[in-house]
């Protein structure tokens, strides 16, 4: 059975009328496909891409059959930091979203493993909800950012905390949040929720780590989208990381991470040394 199968049955089988639940998967040596998830343990691929009307093309496959890929294909990966009271602390509340790029290259699969660096000491998770862009939008309204968001998924956005603010530093967080895996997203990619109420929890090695509702962001989904697309076109595919809650802490090789929100599923990676 396929990593994070049993945790992603469970949400399939309780998901709300009128929610898509989308995979990304691959059946032996066959090529990515897009599919619904249409009962507890099957998926209905769909013809073409992510954004070409997810229409039913061939008879349903078994999820314990297929390994399943990371829901999108970005071209850029846009994350916010500093986005919950309860990350942020003492510091002072930011006028605008915290923007930084994290590179494609750190994109990771569902259930494939967070490698973590050989000269790394201090490498965290951050779990988080991810938007997924699907229209072109520059500029855009509240109302043109709102329906540029095609759906939600889970993320993390590991952070190697002394590249990031340590003694010595690095003049940008290029390693510190894009090293080679530390982008992982998916499983589900899901549309029709309301994005800004929903609770995320973040659990390492079964116990919960962070927990926290999606209302308690200090700059909401829309505003995101709004204030990014003021300087950088948005287009079908990207991403968007919005911020984690609480505390972090290190992760070492060995543990398992996962990232669980509330009518989209369970994110897990295990953790091992490079």
């Amino acid at each position: 059975m396929i990593a994070g199968t049993a945790a992603l049955s469970s949400f399939a089988a309780a998901a709300a009328p009128g929610v898509e639940r989308v995979v990304r998967f691959r059946k032996g040596n066959g090529a990515p496909t897009y599919g619904l998830l249409v009962g507890p343990d099957q998926i209905q691929p769909v013809r073409g891409g992510l954004f070409d009307g997810l229409k039913p093309a061939g008879a349903t496959v078994k999820l314990a059959d297929v390994k399943l890929l990371a829901p999108g294909e970005p071209s850029k990966i846009l994350a916010v930091g500093l986005n919950y009271k309860s990350h942020l602390g003492a510091r002072t509340p930011p006028a605008n979203p915290e923007l930084f790029y994290k590179p494609i290259t750190c994109v990771l699969h569902p259930g494939e493993a967070i490698i973590i660096p050989p000269d790394s000491k201090n490498t965290h998770y951050e779990g988080e909800l991810v938007l997924v862009i699907g229209k072109k939008v520059r500029n855009a309204t509240p109302a043109q950012a709102k329906e540029a968001i095609f759906g939600v998924t889970c993320g993390n956005d590991v952070s190697e905390r002394d590249w990031q603010n340590g003694p010595q530093k690095d003049l940008q967080w290029w390693r510190a949040k894009g090293a080679d895996t530390f982008g992982p997203f998916g499983p589900v990619l899901a549309r029709g929720l309301d994005y800004s109420n929903l609770l995320l929890r973040t659990r390492l090695n079964g116990k919960v780590v962070q927990k926290q509702n999606t209302s308690d962001l200090l700059f909401d989904c829309v505003a995101q989208v709004v204030f990014a697309s003021r300087y950088v076109t948005l287009i079908p595919g990207d991403l968007i990381f919005t911020g984690t809650p609480g505390s972090t802490q290190k992760m070492s090789s060995g543990d398992v991470v996962e990232v669980d929100i509330e009518g989209v599923g369970v994110l897990s990676n295990k953790v091992t040394a490079g």
